[in-house]
């Protein structure tokens, strides 16, 4: 099944795609030749990326970058909040990516979309990506939430939320980590007219309509 705040969790570790900067570091170099593999447009049409840590530690030889610290990581409207961002690449040109908090913390992606007035975020004890499978999963305790004018509207929580970017498809699974009660799957969507509404109310506060979203989520 589809979900309108699963093509945020496709995105996450594609931060590296462009290229990096530490904090008070000079920029490191991208990490490998294909660095817009599975990504459907050329690198002129990518935003820009920017990553910045306490340190950075980039491997060529290995392909490997490894980002330490209070991570920041955006990219166009996304931003990736984490303590430790690892992103290996293989000889094809293949991403795969790990994302981890410390003790006591978790994991946070958000995205704003000022158009419809939206905020998704999602959070999870650990993030991993698999570029060539073009999948994404939040681990330990996971929750996506999408906001609506500030007020929380679809809810998503696990153990593990999965999604594949080709199909747009999610999956949820429980398990003794998982952040819905009784280590079970728990998900609250509100009808599709609920949220409209929402969108409209807020628009008419900023002066603004909001774009019009068909059934699948895409924008009219």
């Amino acid at each position: 099944m589809t979900h309108p705040t699963a093509y945020l969790l496709a995105l996450l570790l594609a931060f590296t795609a462009v290229g990096a900067q530490a904090q008070g570091q000079a920029a490191a170099p991208a990490p490998g030749p294909a660095q817009a593999s599975g990504q459907g447009s050329s690198p002129a049409e990518q935003p820009s990326t920017q990553v910045t840590s306490d340190t950075l530690h980039y491997d060529d030889a290995n392909r490997r970058s490894i980002f330490t610290g209070n991570v920041v990581a955006t990219r166009g409207s996304l931003t990736i909040l984490a303590d430790q961002l690892v992103v290996n690449e293989d000889k094809d040109g293949n991403q795969f990516g790990t994302a981890t908090a410390n003790k006591g913390k978790v994991v946070t992606i958000t995205e704003d979309r000022p158009e419809t007035y939206e905020h998704i975020e999602g959070t999870g004890l650990r993030g991993e990506y698999d570029g060539k499978k073009q999948q994404f999963d939040l681990i330990g305790h996971a929750v996506v939430i999408r906001y609506v004018c500030g007020k929380p509207y679809d809810t998503i929580r696990g153990e593990r939320i999965r999604y594949f970017q080709k199909s747009d498809v999610y999956e949820a699974q429980g398990g003794p980590g998982s952040a819905g009660p009784d280590g079970r799957v728990r998900s609250l969507a509100e009808p599709r007219a609920k949220i409209q509404a929402a969108m409209q109310a807020c628009a008419a506060q900023h002066g603004k309509p909001a774009e019009k979203k068909s059934p699948n989520g895409a924008k009219k």
